[in-house]
Order: structure tokens, then sequence, then C-alpha cells
């Protein structure tokens, strides 16, 4: 990142409003340190030569006191308004992040999503230190620094020539070591990142871990990381105090040759006592911004490398949605043309061609890691083929590629039944009906007949006559309170009572015993019987059998020098079978 990035203007507004605030200020303040010293320098030199009366200082010393004030004021403006600025601009980007995400779809969240999640909590809150301490000293270096300059310039022209060749001093050393401090800086984020990630993971898995007996064996690896994360941190900040001493040590070199120069030139008479004052009061303040930016370019160099983390996420390429209206599917057919798309070195699926026709039920079958996941994504829109194209084709021959049609009108005609189910906290009738927490009737009134009817073919009206409150029983973040069956059966409930023509389940039995087995298959009949398409991501014979037609899904290996978007090889499409050919 570069000391002021365009690209934090481009994505904050708040930053943008606060450069201007903090270049105005930085104008005022760059005045008033030239009125302040000039002001001490014409009170004191009076007094010290005796030449000054109570009438002739009063004036002077009442102007330092106005502008003294004035210097307060403009920093308790400047200091509020990076405090705020650093709030609205962390929350801005982490909710462009999340937005963005979001849009990238699951296949990238599946990758980065957990390096993410570690940069939005705590990479940015190490952005506060460049607001609050190293952007108003950069743009007080860009007014301070020169306008204190030219005053010396004015008022002394040997010490101006001293200040004009030690400064360029502090810039060469503050890029040196800057380079360094970025790197450590870039190698902390990277671990910050990689321990959260594989502490996501862990608290994700704890309860397989603990099952198993090994929820102690990732101790080890956590320790370590927590070490590496450790060092890293000292390294760093081994660095800054170096950095420090060195810039420190340069400005108060720099500033004692000015003042002895001028001490000997006081005491051969060579300049008046005012201008000395001035002169040696000056001099510090021409360095002064300077020597701060190093020193709290190091504070905040954790922050700018999370910042510039954040607009790498930014500057992903997302699809344009589409805008065309999608087909009724009660009646159009969905087709699949060789579509192959790229995952881990292989096609997934690989060359896919199939038609998913209006009122049957579809089941995709295939060896783990073949793609049925990624065609199911492929079906709801999440994620657009690497190769081929999906059309959807209404009764009348008019087709439209799936990429230009309205991701919204395309999402309210279908129902997902994942693996896992989401399920918020509230209760069992939120849950089903879709609605907020709270907004479902809370007292004895009647639930919705179709609800009551689609939990009776799933035979979640069991579940519900073993609960003490029924359908206002309370429960917990992905459904903490029910068992993995009966979380399963509800997930089924409420896409049996939705009217959307298109259901897409994957693996509706996995973890049911036979008994809830042969409930979710009849709950899959019902669903042809009553006309809507079914789309079943299928391992056990059982849902197999019942499907009309099945689609094996198959992936190929991708060698690394073959580019997602050649022609897929002849002979890799799939093949549908349906009726008793199957």
């Amino acid at each position: 990142m570069k000391p002021l990035d365009p690209r934090l203007m481009r994505y904050a507004a708040a930053a943008r409003r606060y450069i201007a605030t903090t270049a105005v200020t930085g104008a005022l303040t760059a005045l008033l340190v030239v009125a302040q010293a000039w002001l001490i320098s014409r009170a004191i030199s009076p007094v010290i030569t005796g030449n000054a009366t109570l009438d002739t200082v009063t004036p002077t010393i009442a102007a330092l006191a106005g502008v003294v004030t004035a210097r307060a004021l403009v920093l308790y403006v400047q200091e509020s308004r990076a405090h705020r600025a650093a709030t609205d601009v962390t929350v801005d980007l982490r909710r462009q992040v999340l937005r963005h995400a979001a849009a990238l779809g699951p296949r990238w969240r599946a990758v980065h999503g957990a390096d993410t999640a570690t940069l939005l909590t705590r990479g940015l809150d190490d952005l506060e230190p460049y607001f609050t301490r190293y952007l108003p000293q950069l743009l007080l270096a860009a007014t301070v620094t020169p306008a204190t300059g030219l005053v010396l310039l004015a008022q002394d022209l040997p010490s101006a020539i001293a200040v004009a060749c030690t400064i360029p001093l502090i810039p060469v050393f503050m890029i040196l070591i800057g380079r360094l401090t970025q790197t450590h800086s870039e190698a902390r984020l990277h671990t910050m990142e990689r321990l959260g990630s594989q502490l996501l993971d862990l608290l994700a898995g704890l309860p397989t871990l603990k099952a198993l007996g090994r929820q102690a064996g990732p101790a080890r690896r956590v320790r370590e990381l927590g070490r590496a994360y450790n060092a890293t941190t000292m390294s760093t900040l081994r660095v800054a105090f170096l950095s420090g001493a060195v810039l420190e040590f340069i400005t108060t070199l720099s500033v004692a040759i000015v003042a002895v120069e001028v001490g000997f030139r006081l005491l051969y008479g060579r300049m008046d006592l005012a201008t000395g004052l001035l002169v040696i009061m000056i001099t510090p303040e021409v360095y002064q911004p300077l020597r701060q930016v190093g020193f709290h370019f190091h504070a905040s160099a954790n922050g700018v490398a999370a910042a510039d983390a954040v607009f790498t996420v930014l500057e992903q390429h997302v699809p344009v949605p589409g805008t065309r209206p999608a087909p009724d599917l009660r009646t159009a057919r969905i087709e699949f043309e060789r579509v192959s798309v790229a995952a881990r070195g292989a096609w997934a699926p690989a060359g896919l061609t199939t038609t998913i026709r209006p009122g049957r039920v579809v089941a995709l079958t295939g060896t783990s890691g073949a793609g049925k996941s990624t065609t199911a994504q492929l079906l709801l829109g999440l994620l657009p083929p690497d190769r081929g194209r999906v059309r959807v084709v209404a009764p009348d021959g008019a087709a439209m590629d799936l990429a230009d049609i309205s991701p919204a009108s395309w999402w309210e005609q279908i129902a997902w039944v994942p693996q896992r189910p989401v399920i918020v906290p509230g209760t069992l009738l939120d849950n089903a009906l879709g609605s907020e927490p709270g907004t479902s009737p809370a007292g004895p009134a009647p639930v919705p007949p179709p609800l009551e009817a689609a939990a009776t073919a799933t035979g979640f009206d069991e579940v519900l006559a073993a609960l003490p409150d029924g359908w206002r029983t309370r429960v917990g973040q992905g459904g903490v309170g029910l068992s993995v069956g009966q979380r399963q059966r509800l997930a089924l409930t409420r896409a049996l009572a939705d009217d959307a023509p298109l259901v897409l389940l994957d693996e509706p039995t996995a973890h049911l015993d036979a008994g809830s087995q042969a409930r979710v298959l009849d709950a899959v009949c019902a669903l042809r019987d009553a006309g809507r398409t079914v789309v079943v991501i299928a391992h056990r014979a059982a849902l197999v059998a019942l499907a009309d037609d099945v689609v094996e899904v198959v992936s190929r290996p991708r060698p690394e020098a073959e580019p997602p978007g050649a022609s897929p090889a002849a002979g890799m499409d799939e093949l549908v079978f349906s009726g008793g050919d199957r």
C-alpha cells in the first residue's frame, strides 16, 4: 500500500471526507506553528535584552495565548475526526468485503472464507493507527514542513542550507527501514490468517474429534502457530523500535547542528536574538512531521497490510448478473451442454450434457469428487461454467442462457435443501415458514394447512408430537435441540410446503435410518405427484431407484497447461438413463 493509496479513497467515502478535513487542519497547523514561534521569539527577546515593558509585551502575549488556544482546538478537531474516520472506514470496508465475498460465490468462499473472516475481524482493527497517527502526520509533512522551511529560508539562509542538507536523510532511512517493516507486517498478517483459519476449522470439526477421542491432537499445531505469530509480532516490534531510534538520532543531530551554528553567530553578534530564537524554535518543527511519519508508519504497518489485503479481495472480478426474467420452471426444461468446471487439477464435472425435464425426479450420481455438488451450484446459478453452458428452454422452443437470467427471478422458483440445512435461532414455525424469528403467530393461531400436510408427508409430525410446544418449540443456531435426522425432516417439510416448481436436494437420506429414509422417499414422491421437478444428489440405491432419470456425473484430470476456455475432449458427455433403461 502506498503512503496515501488512491484505492482507499475510491472504496471508502469516509476516507475522502477525512483527508479533506485533515488537509485543512494541516494548513491551519502550519500557520499556527509559524505564528507561535514568531510570537514567542518577539515576546522573549525584549525581556532578555532589557528593552521590554509590560505594555509592549502584553499584546504579544495575548496574541500568543490566542494562537495556542487555536492550535489546541485544531488538534482536538483533528483527533476526534481521526477516530471517527477510522471507525467509519473500517465498517465501510467490512461491509463491502462481505458483499463482494457473497457475490464471488461459494467456490471462492470455500477457498478464501477463513482468511477473509480473520482479515475482517482482527486484521482491520489494526487500521486505526493508520488514520489516527500516520495519515495526519503525512499531511502535516506536506504542509508544516514546507511552510516552516520557507520561514527558515526567509529568516536565516545558513540555517536553511544546513536543514536542506540533512533533511533528505530522514526519507532515505524511512524507505530503507519501511521496506523491512512492510515485509514483517505482511508475514505477521499471513501468520494470523493461517492461525485463524486453522482455529475455525478446528472449532467446526471439534464435535467429530471429540466423538473420536482426538480432541487433544490439534493442540500441538495450534501452539506452534501461536509461537510463530508471537515471533513474527516481536520481530515487527523490534524493527519498529530500532527504526524509531534511528530517526530520533538523525533528527536530534540535525537540530543540534543548526543550534550550534546559531549559538556561535549569536555569540559573535552576527545575528539578533529574536531571529536566533525563531530559527531555533522553527528548526525542530521542520523535522517533526517527517520524523513522526516514519515513527507512526511502523505503528500502522499492520493496518496498511490488512487494507492492502482488503483491496485485493475487492478487486476480484465478479460476474455480472443477468437481467432477463426467468421462464416458468413448471413447463420449461433445463439443458446442460458439454458443461465442465475446473477444480483442483481436474474437470468436475467434465463435459456434462443432460436435460432436466419438468415434473420428473432426476438423480445425480457419481463417485465422491466427481462434481455432483458443483452441478447443483451450476443449477442454482451460483457458479458459472468454465466450459459449455446451461440453458433454459421454454415450451415454445425459446432458449436463454442461465447467465442472462436475473438471479432473483431464478431463485424464487427453486427450493434448495443442502446436506446441512440452514436453521436459524427461533421457533420451528419461524424456520418452516422462512420468516424472521418472532414474526410467526406466537399464540394458538392455526398452522397453515399446507405446512401441516408437508409435515405429515415427511414424518415431521411425529417429531412435533414428541415436543412439548410443537411448532412453537425454540431451537438454537444450526438446529441445536434437534437431531441430524430431525433437522433434515424440517428442511424437507419447508421445501414441500413451498410452491417452488424446482426442488434441489443434496443427499436428503444421509444420516437417516431406514424408517426415516422411507419417509423422505415418500416426500420425494409427493413432490413429483404435485407436478414439481426434483433434482436430487443421491448415493443410496433406494433413492436412485425412485428417480425417473439418472445422470452419472464424472470427472477427468485437467493438465496444468490446459486452459479453462479450451474445448473439452470428445467422448466425455454424460449419459441420461430413463425409465427401465437405468
